[in-house]
Parts: structure tokens; C-alpha cells; sequence
């Protein structure tokens, strides 16, 4: 029974956090007038779907991620609303938006825990030094003043959900998932979101987008790389539980 209450709740909180995530995109999208293709919840085959006039909204088999499909994100499109039209700045607010949400979300729900615990001022203080740390780690991991070891994918998660007693440390492991998952997306590697930032801010200084060629192959190896490193901490975080 507690395997079962144990993966309810992570996929409780993964799936929160990748509709916050993904709910970024799609929002600030709409915002920009980009026509969205579909807004996924999940993986693989469709559970639900449903079509509107401009968007198709789905809910699929794998509830470990998500997607926003916009028109002319893959290829050129000449489409009213492509993304691939849409100027500089507009690129970056649509990509940026998905980690900017779970940054906020994630310092969001941390202060007003510490604040319900103890007071406001303690708070602000508090959350700040939350922040500050999660920088700080992330600079570490970049000097090489941390391993693999310290690394923790979607089975590691569900083995720490699996540690929590009660709210308030479900609530704590919220926020430190949700800031982990914003700043962790605004690295600049492809695929991910900073990885596609990059390539935009090149984009934008060479006045020219990048050779379809170039971009793939970039694409591919930061693919590559995320793949690898994946398999890499899942195995550790196997390792660790048996």
C-alpha cells in the first residue's frame, strides 16, 4: 500500500509541476498570438483529447513530462501565427516562461510555508537564502565541486517522496522540485529551454537563423548528452535504493 500512496504522489507532484511548466509556455504563447497545435499533458498514447478551434489538448500514457506544440517550432512555417516568425523578443519570453514559472512557483509556495511556520520577516530572509543556495549548488556543479552522485531523476524523486512525513514536507519537496526543474531548464543546453535560448540570442547576433544542418546536429548532441546523462542518474538512483 505505501508503493502505491508513494507513486500517487510523485506522479502528483511531476505532473503539477511539468502542467506549470508546460502552462507557461502555453500561455504566454497565446499571449504572443502564436498558434499552439497542441497542449499535452504526458507521453505516448492519448488517454483524452480534445479539439478546439486553434488548439488540440490532450492527456497521455506517460505522465513523466509534456509538450506545447506550436506552429512552425520543428520547421519554417508561413502559417498566420508561426513561431518561426515571431520576432527576437517574443521567441525568448515563450521559452523563457516555462522555467520563469516554476522558479516562481517554487520560491512561491516556500515562503508562504516558512511563513505560516514561523513569520514574514523570518520569510523573506528564509526564501532568499533558499534561492541563494540553489544558485550556489548550481555554480558547484559547473566548477566540478560536485559528482553524479549528487544528481537525482524521476526515481530518486519518488525515493525521497517515499522519505516525507506528513504536509509540510511534501509541501518543502514542491518548491525544491519546482525550482530544480526552472533553473535546471534554463541551462544552456539543447534541448532544453536555455539551450534553445541560446541558439535564439546567436540568431539574433548574427542578424540570421542558424543552417537547418547546424542547428540539428546541435540539437542532436545536446540531445545526446541529456539522454546519457539521464540513463547515467537513473542507474545511480537505482544503485542507491538496492
Amino acid at each position: 500500500m505505501s508503493i502505491i500512496i508513494t507513486i500517487i504522489k510523485t506522479l502528483v507532484l511531476l505532473g503539477v509541476l511539468v502542467i506549470i511548466h508546460e502552462g507557461g509556455h502555453f500561455l504566454v504563447a497565446k499571449l504572443c498570438k502564436i498558434k499552439v497545435n497542441e497542449f499535452s499533458i504526458g507521453f505516448g498514447k492519448i488517454l483524452w483529447s480534445k479539439q478546439t478551434k486553434d488548439t488540440k489538448y490532450s492527456i497521455r500514457l506517460v505522465p513523466l513530462g509534456g509538450f506545447v506544440s506550436m506552429e512552425g517550432e520543428e520547421e519554417p512555417s508561413d502559417e498566420k501565427g508561426s513561431f518561426s516568425n515571431a520576432g527576437f523578443l517574443k521567441k525568448l519570453a515563450i521559452v523563457s516562461a516555462g522555467p520563469i514559472v516554476n522558479i516562481v512557483f517554487g520560491l512561491l509556495i516556500y515562503f508562504l510555508l516558512i511563513t505560516f511556520l514561523y513569520d514574514i520577516q523570518t520569510g523573506f530572509t528564509a526564501t532568499t537564502n533558499f534561492f541563494g543556495a540553489f544558485i550556489e549548488s548550481i555554480k558547484i556543479l559547473f566548477t566540478g565541486g560536485t559528482s553524479i552522485d549528487n544528481l537525482t531523476g524521476p526515481v530518486g524523486i519518488a525515493s525521497i517522496v517515499a522519505q516525507t512525513s506528513g504536509l509540510t514536507d511534501f509541501i518543502y519537496l514542491f518548491a525544491v522540485i519546482s525550482l530544480s526543474l526552472g533553473l535546471t531548464n534554463l541551462l544552456p543546453i539543447p534541448p532544453l529551454d536555455g539551450g534553445k535560448l541560446l541558439i535564439y540570442i546567436i540568431e539574433a547576433i548574427k542578424r540570421k537563423p542558424l543552417k537547418e544542418e547546424t542547428s540539428y546536429k546541435i540539437q542532436m548532441l545536446g540531445f545526446m548528452f541529456i539522454l546519457g546523462l539521464s540513463i547515467l542518474v537513473m542507474y545511480k538512483d537505482v544503485t542507491k535504493i538496492f
